[in-house]
C-alpha cells in the first residue's frame, strides 16, 4: 500500500513565508540605491534656455489629435 505523504501548507503559513522572503530581498536591493545627493550641473543660463521645439513629430501629433493651431 502506498501512503500519500503530501505536505499541505496553509494559506497563512504560505503568506508568512512569502512575506519574509520578499522583505529580505527588498532590504538587500534598497541598500545599494542609497547614495549621496549631487547638485545640478547646469548653470542659470542653461536652466533658462528654451527646450521645447515644435518638430515635425509634434506637429503631426497635434494635427492627428485635432488640437487647435
Amino acid at each position: 500500500m502506498s501512503e500519500d505523504r503530501t505536505t499541505t501548507v496553509g494559506r497563512r503559513d504560505f503568506l508568512r513565508k512569502v512575506g519574509f522572503g520578499t522583505a529580505g530581498v527588498g532590504a538587500t536591493l534598497a541598500t545599494p540605491l542609497v547614495g549621496s545627493a549631487q547638485a545640478d550641473s547646469e548653470n542659470n543660463d542653461e536652466k533658462r534656455k528654451a527646450r521645447y521645439r515644435e518638430s515635425d513629430d509634434v506637429k503631426t501629433f497635434y494635427r492627428v489629435n485635432r488640437y487647435p493651431a
